[in-house]
């Protein structure tokens, strides 16, 4: 493909990208399953198409993406879930390999146990980006969420690990069961130290990032310094890009200015939107090239090979889920545990639900991780043997993608409303302002202390401003508070007032931008001069919720 054959593709690879997320926006249908969807149809076309290179992937493209994951998620919610996140980014991907792997040994001709383990560590690991970008718009509760995003974060590690493993004893290298578990412990701590070591290399940075163009440089450079670093090192870099994220996203709000932290957040949302978009149009494009070799066998063997991967894929997630959440509470009332620790063990982890249990299992959506896995199994043993029913284990691999990205990625969002699983929207609205007037009130306090100390630059005016500016807003928040207290129903109380209030400000801010204007293009105010003063309102508006009732 020529250079300009190239560039082509990438624009018309972004326009398709911007159109299908303004249509998921009207429409409430998922991005990624409809961008995997447009990728098969123009797969099945004359032209040419791009084939997913599983080392590039690996490396260029999963390292960002994981890490504007873990900066979006919370390294507190996480611990306060870890059994439960742990038990679903190991124990389940560990469990679905092995029952993959026996049901191919068993089941499908031709193939081994270890190229089942193998094909079953590729599917294994859900790739969450789906089903988190239909349930943020659901609203979906915030342990819900947390779940979603720890599992996905750190589940690929697992699988790699898992899937390096069984493709050595597949083509022959000599394997050990002890070894194996040395290896996988190995690579796990080692790439949890790595990404502690460049979290707090980012963290004695601190005085550069003051800077945001400085910020934007060391935050894009970060997940790949975390993952060559832990390559170098051979341990996994995966989840040194990980922990880097999850340790570098909870020491923002300290280690950087809040113009570093605007401008650092609004570029990787820029990345991470084209990243993903292009991810999934690339994983429609391997329609052709999975089906290829499929002429070897028999109809049956590739349906028993499909039933095989996609039945423990959907069914072991949810008994799995079920038996951690009824398993260890039976078996400690069997064992005399007391009740009080039992309790406290309750109040650290809640236990799920039915519904919840149904969202998490309906949320494990496969993605571009399994398929740039599975591509990394070679072609050949060590002895030039072809690798075991190989071209089998890519066709399952892109089923297994196709039918829960798009199957459950278009079934999650009107499921989730049947469930009438939904985050209680008043209580964080509540929290929010709540957290607001109390940092209002310790900005108050401090005032008080600096009219104590009575610098002699800062004149009694200028602190009594400051002070009516912070009542004004502290009587506004408290106002607040009591119609979310009067509110009868979890959902949002609307205020006429508050509504109005904001469409005023919104107008002030508007009438300030048509005058910087007027002053430009009659000549009496520079660009650059106007750059400054709009982006002085764009802050002043970004600080207004995007709709009156998200508080």
């Amino acid at each position: 493909m020529s250079v300009e054959t190239s560039l082509l593709f990438i624009l018309a690879s972004v326009a398709v990208i911007v159109a299908v997320r303004r249509f998921a926006d009207r429409t409430g249908l998922p991005a990624a399953a409809m961008l995997t969807v447009i990728g098969i149809v123009y797969a099945v076309l004359p032209g040419p198409n791009i084939g997913l290179d599983p080392h590039l992937v690996l490396t260029l493209v999963l390292p960002p993406l994981l890490y504007k994951a873990a900066l979006d998620s919370s390294l507190i919610d996480i611990r306060r879930n870890l059994r439960t996140v742990i038990s679903l980014s190991v124990v389940l991907v560990l469990l679905t390999a092995l029952l993959v792997g026996v049901g191919f040994h068993f089941l499908v001709a031709g193939a081994t146990l270890a190229a089942g383990v193998a094909l079953g560590a590729a599917v294994a690991p859900p790739d969450p980006v789906a089903a988190l970008a239909v349930g943020k718009r659901v609203g979906l509760p915030r342990n819900i969420v947390t779940l979603v995003q720890g599992e996905g974060l750190l589940n690929d590690a697992t699988a790699l690990t898992l899937l390096s493993v069984a493709v050595s004893a597949a083509v022959g290298k000599t394997f050990s069961f002890p070894g194996a578990v040395g290896e996988f412990v190995i690579s796990a701590s080692g790439g949890v130290a790595a990404g502690m070591v460049v979290a707090y290399a980012v963290r004695a940075a601190r005085p550069l990032q003051h800077d945001p163009l400085i910020a934007n440089a060391v935050s894009l450079a970060t997940p790949f310094v975390a993952y060559l670093l832990a390559e170098k090192l051979h341990v996994s870099g995966v989840l040194a890009v990980v922990v880097a994220g999850l340790i570098v996203g909870h020491d923002a709000p300290r280690i950087a200015s809040g113009a570093s932290r605007l401008q650092v957040s609004a570029v990787w949302r820029l990345v991470d939107f084209l990243l993903e978009g292009l991810v999934f149009l690339l994983i429609g494009q391997q329609l052709p090239r999975v089906i290829d070799g499929l002429a070897a066998y028999s109809t049956s063997t590739i349906v028993i090979a499909v039933s095989v991967s996609v039945g423990v894929v959907l069914l072991v997630r949810p008994l799995f889920l079920m038996l951690t959440q009824v398993l260890p509470r039976s078996m400690h009332a069997r064992l005399g545990g007391d009740p009080t620790s039992q309790e406290a063990l309750s109040r650290r982890e809640r236990r799920l639900d039915g519904r919840e249990i149904t969202a998490l299992s309906w949320a494990g959506t496969r993605g571009v991780i399994t398929l740039a896995a599975i591509f990394t199994i070679p072609a050949t043993t060590e002895d030039g043997r072809p690798f075991p029913a190989l071209d089998l284990l890519l066709f399952c691999a892109f089923v297994v993608v196709l039918v829960t990205l798009v199957g459950q990625g278009v079934t999650f969002a009107p499921l989730m409303r049947a469930l009438g699983l939904k985050a209680n929207e008043a209580d964080n609205v509540r929290l929010r302002n709540e957290a607001r007037s109390a940092s209002v009130q310790a900005a108050l306090d401090r005032l008080d202390e600096i009219q104590h100390q009575r610098h002699d630059d800062l004149e009694d005016p200028a602190i009594d401003t400051m002070r009516e500016q912070l009542e004004s807003r502290l009587e506004r928040y408290r106002r607040r508070l009591d119609l979310l207290d009067q509110a009868d129903s979890n959902e949002v109380p609307v205020s006429p007032q508050y509504e109005a209030a904001l469409r005023v400000r919104r107008s002030v801010i508007d009438a300030q931008r048509e005058e910087l204007l007027r002053w430009r293009d009659a000549g009496r105010l520079s660009d650059e001069s106007m750059r400054v003063l709009e982006r002085e309102l764009d802050h002043e508006e970004r600080l207004l919720p995007d709709r009156p009732r998200n508080g």
